[in-house]
């Protein structure tokens, strides 16, 4: 993990750049761009937390050098879902990248985020990982929470 050098990127990639508390996603085209979904301003700081509060917002796909999203965040190039999902042709994953620079489209942090776009784009499928896990840790905690309760319930009806 970390800066990869532009010779070891393939067009049609999926670049996971690590954001603190969040990752975010992007697809490399080539030549040290990339294209991703992102608010007018990036999705960091007050953009981010306006968009997790409300729950939906707008968003634009973008072109721009990986180095300029990624900052100084670590990044790797991360085609998890490859042996689930046979991705299109990387020329075809790019020019359909491509095609989407500059539209405005909808961003909803659980059902329309970067991760969202980026496999569909790269495989056709819309998904998140992130969403999934986080779901997955949220039910995890209420489930626990509830045993817990039963539990309690269970030591006072005894005594």
């Amino acid at each position: 993990m970390g800066t990869i050098a532009s010779a070891e990127l393939k067009p049609g990639d999926l670049i996971e750049i690590f954001r603190p508390g969040y990752q975010h996603w992007a697809l490399y085209v080539g030549d040290g761009y990339v294209v991703h979904l992102t608010s007018a301003g990036d999705i960091t700081g007050a953009a981010l937390a306006n968009i997790m509060s409300s729950g939906t917002e707008r968003a634009i796909v973008k072109k721009e050098l990986l180095s300029k999203v990624a900052g100084k965040c670590m990044y790797r190039v991360n085609n998890k879902h490859d042996r689930e999902y046979p991705p299109l042709p990387p020329r075809e994953i790019v020019r359909r990248a491509e095609e989407k620079v500059g539209q405005e489209m909808p961003y909803n942090l659980t059902s329309d985020n970067c991760e969202h776009f980026v496999n569909k784009v790269r495989y056709g499928v819309h998904r998140s990982d992130q969403v999934y896990q986080a779901t997955e840790l949220i039910l995890t905690g209420i489930l626990g929470m509830g045993l817990a309760v039963i539990r309690t319930l269970t030591r006072v009806q005894r005594n």
